[in-house]
Order: structure tokens, then C-alpha cells, then sequence
């Protein structure tokens, strides 16, 4: 049995107009019988500019396959992996491994950053030419580039190009062994803490290179109100940026943090006033899109509390749900607000087709986020484990085919 006589209960407005149609029609052909329309939410699928994936080289971590299954579980239709790789994708060659991986893995739309650098070393350009055609962007993210010379270059080769720099902000120099912000927390219990500087004095040297080049720039990850203020004022000035920043940014502050390795991120939590010059970020528009930073680990090198675990946490099976309860359930942003941020925003400046691909989720639905019974993901540190949050995804469609159903309530 589909859904003939039911497509038209959904509640479609999220969708841009041209596609409506393609989405109404696949929601009829789709075998969805169990979704009682007025109970049940369709939103246009999510588009993550940011996920390591960690295929080829770091298998054990996570797969193409687990990060398919993680991201359509949370509602995700396109995602975006990072260069750190082995082998990293600075070449036709081995960017080649990963492509095969993905044609043959990937349940959804997986787009591939090529590297900027040999090796993400900073020290020679990757073969940018080489690669242009078939990865989504240039980045080296894990790292940032160190040389303004070497920026410089990478700029004008991808301004020739017509492709994004996509920039992980750190300046080397001033993280002085840290690995948590250097705030109140640190402080008082003798952490070593990352500055704030780190991260937006190399933004800063950044945009003044956008500037000079003409590049179309884009920032991962801010996390800072500097960031913000830099990334507001460049915009005013007419330069082509467009910047990120992740729920646990929006949503947590230092003050949350615990002796956990699952508290512990790159960059790291920051402030109380931090958080707030985000928040005040996504309501204005500086921020232009919401970005999960999906970076798993092995449950071993995540056990060694903040000093010795590895940097990142899982966020695709829990971004929207945790935006959806502590932001639009809250009347920080509004549900449109927050289609922008996920879905039409990070499409438009990654040049990402919508297509017909939705999610359906169950909104009246709250339960408390478990890891370890619920990730797809291979990965399971995140520092909301415990939380209570609304929305639970039941089914996501993309291009087409049916990627995801989940048990509907009884």
C-alpha cells in the first residue's frame, strides 16, 4: 500500500517550489504506508559541509558506509568529507580511493574535499588542477595553513578554478600544548587551554588574503566572537566569505564541560559570552549554515579524558533534533530559520543540488540520546549523551530510494 490518497496531508512549504512536485510524486511511489500525514513532518534533506568519513585509511574509525547510515539517519541527503586521509587526496591518484569507495559505498550524496596541500603538510600545493573536477572544494582541514605565502597560492589557484577554500583556522604558534579553551574550566582545574587568538588571528590573516586575491572563502568551524565580528564586518565589506559553525557550539559553552573525552573537540568549547555572539550569528545571518564537524573515533582513543583523548565527537544522528529542541523549541530561531542554516544555505554556496531527496520525522516523538543503542555511527563520543531531545527521524528518501526506515510508534 503507498501513500496516494495521503501525499497532499503533508505539509510541503519547506521545499523550494520547483521541486514540490518531485517531492509530492515520490512520497505517493514510495512505500511509506505506515505515516499518517497529519502526525508526521517532511523536511527537504539536510546538506552537511563537513563530516570525516575516515575511508580510505582510518577504516576502523568509520566507514562510507556507517557515515551513510549515520547521516540518513539523522536526515542528511549530502555530506561533504574531509581531506585527512590516508592516502589524503592531494592527487588523481589517490583521490581515486576514495571515489571508488564512495561509488560503491555511499547510500547517500558523499561529495569529497581535495586536499589544498601535498599531504596536508603546508609545505607544496596539492595537484589542484588535477582534482578540480571532481571534489567539492579545497581544504586541509585538521589543520591549518601556517604559510601566508602558501594561502596566497592556494587562493589564486582556486579562484582560477572556481572552487571554495574551505579553511580550518589555527594558528600553530599560539596553541601552546592546549587542548581545552582557555577559560574559567581550565583554569580551575589545571588544563592546559587553546586562546581564543588561535583561531581568529589566522581568520584575520585570511580574509585580508580574500581581500587581495578575490577568492571565494569559506571558515569551518568558528567558535569564537572575534570570528563572528570578522566574518560580519568582511561581509559588509562586500568580500566573498561565507563561514559555519556546529551545534555543541550553539548549544554548550565551557561551562559543561566534564573529565570526559567526549567533551573534548577541535576547536574546543568556548565561553559563555562565545556562545552567545554564535547564537547572535545564526539569528543575523553572518553564520550561514550549521555544519555537524562528524568526526569519529574509536571508543579507546576517545577513554583518555581530556588530556589524552583524540579531538572530535559525532553529531550527525543528533543535529537536528538537538536544534530542534534547545534553539526552535526555545524561540531562539525559527523553524525556517533553521531550514536555511541545514538544507539552502550550505546547497547554495556549495553549489549542491536539492533534487527530490527529504526526510520524514516524527516530531511529537522525545527520548534521551543513547549511543551506544542508537548510532549507526561507528563512533559513539558525543557530549549529549543523556539529553532529552524532540524529533525522531523515521525515513529519508534521496534520489529517489527509500535509504532509511525506521520502526513507527505504536
Amino acid at each position: 500500500m503507498t501513500m496516494h490518497n495521503q501525499t497532499s496531508g503533508f505539509d510541503l512549504s519547506m521545499f523550494a517550489p520547483s521541486v514540490r512536485a518531485g517531492v509530492a510524486e515520490r512520497l505517493s511511489s514510495v512505500d511509506l504506508c505506515a505515516f499518517n500525514s497529519s502526525e508526521y513532518a517532511v523536511f527537504p534533506g539536510f546538506c552537511d559541509v563537513h563530516v570525516h568519513f575516515r575511508e580510505p585509511g582510518f577504516s576502523y574509525k568509520e566507514t562510507i558506509l556507517s557515515g551513510s547510515m549515520a547521516a540518513a539517519r539523522g536526515g542528511y541527503t549530502a555530506v561533504c568529507t574531509m581531506p585527512n586521509l590516508n592516502p589524503v587526496p592531494d592527487s588523481k591518484a589517490n583521490l581515486k580511493e576514495q571515489l571508488d569507495i564512495i561509488r560503491n559505498d555511499g547510500l547517500i550524496r558523499v561529495y569529497p574535499y581535495g586536499a589544498i596541500t601535498i599531504g596536508q603538510k603546508g609545505q607544496q600545493l596539492a595537484d589542484m588542477r588535477a582534482i578540480a573536477q571532481n571534489v567539492i572544494a579545497f581544504s586541509d582541514d585538521g589543520k591549518g595553513v601556517q604559510s601566508a605565502d602558501m594561502m596566497r597560492a592556494a587562493m589564486r589557484r582556486a579562484k582560477e578554478l572556481k572552487k571554495l577554500i574551505v579553511a580550518h583556522c589555527e594558528d600553530e604558534s599560539l596553541l601552546n600544548g592546549g587542548y581545552i579553551h582557555d577559560g574559567e574550566y581550565a583554569s580551575a582545574n589545571a588544563h592546559r587551554g587553546i586562546s581564543s587568538e588561535s583561531e581568529w588571528r589566522q581568520l584575520q590573516r585570511d580574509l585580508a588574503l580574500v581581500k587581495e586575491t578575490g577568492c571565494a572563502y569559506h571558515v569551518c568551524h568558528i567558535s569564537t566572537k572575534e570570528s563572528v565580528e570578522l566574518i560580519r564586518k568582511a561581509k559588509a565589506e562586500g568580500l566573498d566569505v561565507s563561514c559555519e559553525t556546529a551545534p555543541h557550539y550553539l548549544i554548550m559553552d565551557d561551562s559543561f564541560l566534564l573529565e570526559d573525552g567526549r567533551f573534548k573537540m577541535n576547536p574546543p568549547l568556548r565561553g559563555k559570552d562565545d556562545r552567545e555572539a554564535l547564537i547572535a550569528g545564526i539569528q543575523d545571518g553572518t553564520i550561514d549554515m550549521i555544519a555537524t564537524d562528524h568526526a569519529p573515533h574509536s571508543m579507546e582513543e576517545k577513554s583518555k579524558g581530556l588530556d589524552g583523548s583524540s579531538f572530535g565527537i559525532v553529531g550527525l544522528e543528533t543535529a537536528f533534533p538537538l536544534l530542534y529542541t534547545y534553539l526552535v523549541k526555545e524561540n531562539i530561531i525559527t523553524l525556517d530559520r533553521l531550514m536555511q542554516l541545514l538544507v539552502y544555505n550550505p546547497r547554495k554556496r556549495f553549489r549542491i543540488p536539492m533534487g527530490t531527496d527529504f526526510s520524514i520525522w516524527d516530531m511529537k516523538q522525545t527520548y534521551i540520546i543513547e549511543p551506544e543503542e542508537q548510532f549507526l555511527s561507528m563512533g559513539k563520543a558525543t557530549p549529549f549523551s543523556g539529553w532529552r531531545v524532540w524529533g525522531k527521524c523515521m525515513a529519508t528518501v534521496c534520489d529517489g530510494k527509500l535509504v532509511l526506515m525506521d520502526k513507527v510508534r505504536k
